[in-house]
């Protein structure tokens, strides 16, 4: 189970940072409208299509890498009050309710989606640039795909605890992460230092 938790966790962040590139294309075309419309007054067609897919893609790529470095938002009011083995309990029961039967119709009938639309060579339709979108449709089975994986991760992760009683460690990066627990950590750290 461990050395899965590692595999998936490691193909979402990779994912999750290599689509991250595209907020710099995004800003770039952004720069590139804004300079063509207002320096040269000659706006392009096909510029707002091109920021749509970019930040479709942004979006739907990043739901696996936010689910593996815990950066959904949480109301966790009440859930946090629990013992780690009941949030683990907790955990795996919704999962299996909510999240397994969403991510799974999300790649199932987003192949097919994606698939028409490579069939049919789709192009927008509402945009004089009728710029092709079949390639950012992919994108859909691909990112459900990939929280699938990830949610059998976290579902491993939840059989770890209740198994030991406590949460395994997190071996991603902590780029993401709740300024409450950066602040007990520097707050710990800053303790350990005082001491010494």
């Amino acid at each position: 189970m461990r050395s899965y938790i590692k595999f998936a966790d490691r193909l979402s962040v990779s994912m999750g940072k290599a689509f991250s590139w595209c907020i710099v294309i995004l800003m770039g075309g952004t720069c590139y409208e804004v300079f063509m419309a207002y320096a040269l007054n000659a706006p392009t067609l096909w510029n707002f299509d091109f920021s749509l897919q970019m930040y479709g893609a942004i979006f739907m790529m990043a739901g696996a890498y936010t689910l593996c470095t815990e950066a959904h938002v949480r109301g966790d009011v009440i859930y946090r009050l629990f013992s780690q083995r009941t949030q683990a309990w907790i955990d795996v029961v919704l999962y299996f309710i909510f999240f397994f039967p969403g991510v799974i119709a999300l790649a199932f009938y987003g192949y097919e989606y994606a698939a028409l639309a490579w069939k049919i060579k789709e192009t927008s339709w509402n945009s004089p640039a009728q710029i092709q979108i079949y390639m950012a449709k992919s994108l859909i089975p691909l990112s459900g795909t990939l929280l699938t994986l990830q949610g059998i991760g976290e579902v491993f992760r939840c059989i770890i605890c209740i198994q030991t009683g406590s949460w395994p460690e997190r071996g991603t990066e902590r780029d993401a992460e709740e300024t409450e627990k950066v602040l007990m950590r520097t707050s710990q750290e800053g303790n350990k230092e005082d001491v010494i």
